[in-house]
């Protein structure tokens, strides 16, 4: 049995019935599988959970990375492009998204089921910061460049829940904020906006001794 038919049998489940399987037991009975046959693969339903959304994350970073246009973007292009394909797939599951989303509050940091995928991204954000201090995107800063991942990772969860609440035409909205956000992101870590701010802070500070 393969983890993506264990996956798409406990996705299903979901849809039809409005809540998770109540053991290992059903959904190995809805796919009409012995229950070891299914520990071959996962140890948990939680397990299932977690490897939905890295599934989801995975499949994205292998299309982008099999076109040889995209090995050649700036570090914002390449964020631009996962954001935008990764949406398209997430579509893909919006139903089963979307029963997920009253357990997916702001802040959802300590999500135990976006794990995975949360650790996933941040080498992937790791990367896409690398690629900004080539291209000179991203200044590199003392105490604060080691911060620049985590504040990718909360622009991924900013991402996905505006497009959990869109509403609009073909998300069209989605796509306007996610430009928007990746270019801020990119103003504030360049290397003018941040280095004003910075300086900005240290004059009043100084200035209250």
């Amino acid at each position: 049995m393969e983890k993506k038919l264990i996956r798409d049998a406990y996705k299903m489940y979901w849809l039809e019935n409005g809540n998770a399987p109540v053991s290992v037991f059903a959904l190995s009975k809805s796919l009409n599988i012995p229950e070891s046959e299914f520990y071959d693969q996962y140890s948990s339903l939680e397990a299932i959970e977690k490897d939905i959304w890295l599934a989801i994350f995975n499949d994205t970073l292998e299309q982008l990375q099999s076109d040889e246009t995209y090995q050649q973007y700036s570090a914002s292009e390449k964020l631009l492009a996962f954001y935008f394909l990764w949406v398209q797939n997430l579509k893909e599951n919006r139903s089963y998204l979307l029963l997920q989303e009253r357990r997916i509050k702001l802040p959802i940091l300590q999500y135990d089921q976006l794990d995975s995928f949360r650790k996933a991204f941040k080498d992937f954000a790791a990367g896409i910061i690398k690629t900004g201090y080539v291209t000179n995107e991203i200044q590199e800063r003392k105490y604060i460049s080691d911060k620049y991942v985590h504040g990718f990772w909360l622009q991924a969860l900013f991402v996905l829940k505006y497009w959990l609440d869109d509403t609009s035409d073909r998300f069209e909205m989605t796509d306007a904020a996610i430009e928007k956000a990746v270019t801020l992101s990119f103003q504030l870590i360049g290397t003018n906006t941040l280095d004003s701010i910075l300086d900005f802070g240290k004059f009043i500070f100084s200035g209250k001794q």
